[in-house]
């Protein structure tokens, strides 16, 4: 039974590529559970191999699963596939194109491999969008490929998926270009459509998502909101800089094992859930210190997805 709240629901996917000539089978996938709610923003990350590209072309109809369920809007790609597929748009990682077709007239034919009437279509709506009205016409060989990786975007959205699936959307393209293109996106989610991103660039999913997961070794290793998925990780630094020349620590700092780092600047790591920032400045005024400057970090995406990534899977 789907839920209504949910874009995808997968359980227990399991995919195993059989080796060729001897070779031993792979497993890409090991039984993942995933809930992607409707109208989120969700990321999909993990290293290279993880199994993020095989779940995404058993959704899209390309690969065929070994064991479990996933359902698209509701449908089960098995027991209806059809509507699966008119449920999502995938742009895939790939460039590929019939070199002799121009932009317009691959829309057109994309849009009618969906069944789209002609007086739905809408081609020019979508290359303005992603600013290629101008390259309606030309042969796609001569698209940059920054362009043709958004003809992808707006070929994958002609049949007005309520569903949109990006893998690595953004490899290769410039940063303006990246910048519209998510502009583009955050337009389309706040529309209502669901966004489901894998990126390399950890930056783009912390800054854009409200919900992600960590794909490992064929394993979910984390889902969950992005507030929560950063407090996971609760070690915060400070860098502070004293007035006063430091040849050794001070025994209050030596205690929070500051690490000098020369000259007349030291570096702490602590724990926010068993000290906050007020002990740090407690132990700089025991040593009699003068602050002059001060700078912290605390965790980001990429803290976490390294501990993560970085555990051995038996």
């Amino acid at each position: 039974m789907s839920h209504p709240d949910v874009a995808i629901e997968i359980k227990g996917l399991e995919k195993t590529y059989k080796g060729q000539k001897g070779a031993p089978d792979k497993v890409a996938l090991k039984g993942i559970d995933l809930d992607i709610p409707r109208g989120s923003m969700f990321a999909l990350l993990g290293p290279n191999g993880a199994g993020k590209s095989t779940t995404i072309n058993i959704l899209a109809g390309l690969v065929t699963k070994t064991a479990g369920q996933a359902r698209v809007w509701g449908y089960d790609i098995d027991e209806n596939p059809r509507n699966a597929k008119a449920h999502i748009g995938v742009v895939p990682q790939e460039l590929f194109f019939d070199p002799f077709f121009t932009p317009l007239e691959m829309l057109e034919l994309q849009a009618g491999m969906y069944g789209v009437p002609k007086s739905e279509r809408r081609s020019m709506e979508l290359l303005k969008a992603m600013r290629l009205d101008d390259k309606a016409n030309a042969y796609s060989r001569s698209l940059s490929g920054g362009m043709k990786r958004r003809l992808l975007v707006a070929k994958a959205m002609v049949h007005n998926p309520p569903v949109l699936i990006l893998d690595e959307p953004t490899a290769g393209v410039d940063i303006e270009l990246r910048q519209h293109l998510w502009s583009y996106v955050q337009e389309l989610n706040a529309a209502g459509v669901t966004i489901v991103l894998t990126t390399h660039y950890l930056e783009e999913a912390e800054e854009l998502c409200d919900r992600i997961a960590i794909i490992n070794h064929g394993e979910v290793v984390a889902c969950e909101e992005k507030d929560q998925l950063l407090a996971r990780i609760a070690e915060k630094e400070v860098t502070i800089q004293v007035s006063e020349e430091l040849r050794t620590l001070p025994p209050s700092l030596m205690a929070l094992k500051a690490q000098l780092n020369g000259g007349n600047s030291f570096t702490i790591q602590y724990d926010s859930q068993t000290m906050n920032i007020s002990g740090v400045l407690n132990a700089v005024s025991e040593a009699k210190l003068t602050i002059t400057d001060m700078s912290t970090r605390e965790t980001d995406l990429e803290d976490i997805f390294l501990q993560l990534t970085s555990q051995k899977v038996a």
